[in-house]
């Protein structure tokens, strides 16, 4: 029975996506997360998962941090984006950053079935309107490629950073000491060639859907 994951903050969607899923792969295991933390801990539970289908607003992820992210750190697992978001631009950057396809929230049920059927078999799918094979501008691309460098642990603790936590917060949730948290930090500031945690969060945000949400990071004392 294959593993189907399904990442998505809002409990309604992933009902509805859940019952496309049993309309498009009966067979599937649906397996669910509401933030980035627990979407990473479910594919390190599942490393053979046949697909993904990804919000791109969710706890823990800048935009299309979080498809970056798994693609890089899972270039086996295909990821399909179902997002709120429908214009053109989003849709591009998504396919672009390598999703297997994206599904606009507002399609119907044919529709999604559609285009899981589609991507199961090896295709691409997006709406018909949008332009498959758009290129990133060269400082996305680059950016995409050093995020690709974090481990899953400094992407939870970027993710993190970027919600607003501070170290002591982080190790919390993680359940790990505060010097490992900056010990994380250190080596996420040295990868992404920045000096600050907000330096650290703006770079990011570069990804975000809407940059004018991008906010500061608290001081830590």
């Amino acid at each position: 029975m294959p593993d189907i994951l399904i990442a998505d903050d809002h409990p309604l969607f992933r009902d509805a996506l859940k019952g496309a899923l049993k309309h498009a792969l009966p067979d599937g295991d649906v397996h669910e997360a509401d933030q980035v933390g627990s979407l990473l801990a479910l594919i390190e539970r599942h490393p053979d998962a046949e697909l993904l289908l990804l919000d791109l607003n969710m706890p823990g992820a800048q935009g299309f941090s979080a498809l970056v992210h798994v693609r890089a750190a899972w270039p086996g697992l295909p990821v399909v984006v179902v997002s709120a978001r429908e214009d053109p631009l989003t849709i591009q950057r998504a396919l672009a950053h390598g999703a297997a396809g994206f599904i606009p929230k507002s399609a119907d049920l044919a529709t999604l079935v559609h285009a899981l059927r589609t991507v199961r078999d090896g295709g691409v799918w997006a709406p018909a309107d949008a332009h498959h094979h758009a290129e990133l501008a060269p400082e996305e691309a680059a950016l995409a490629r050093t995020l690709a460098t974090l481990t899953p642990q400094q992407f939870r603790v970027l993710g993190m950073v970027c919600s607003g936590l501070l170290n002591k917060q982080i190790a919390y949730e993680l359940d790990i000491s505060e010097a490992t948290i900056k010990a994380h930090m250190t080596a996420i500031l040295r990868k992404l060639g920045v000096h600050t945690r907000t330096q650290a969060v703006m770079l990011a945000g570069k990804l975000a859907l809407d940059q004018s949400q991008v906010r500061a990071p608290p001081e830590e004392e």
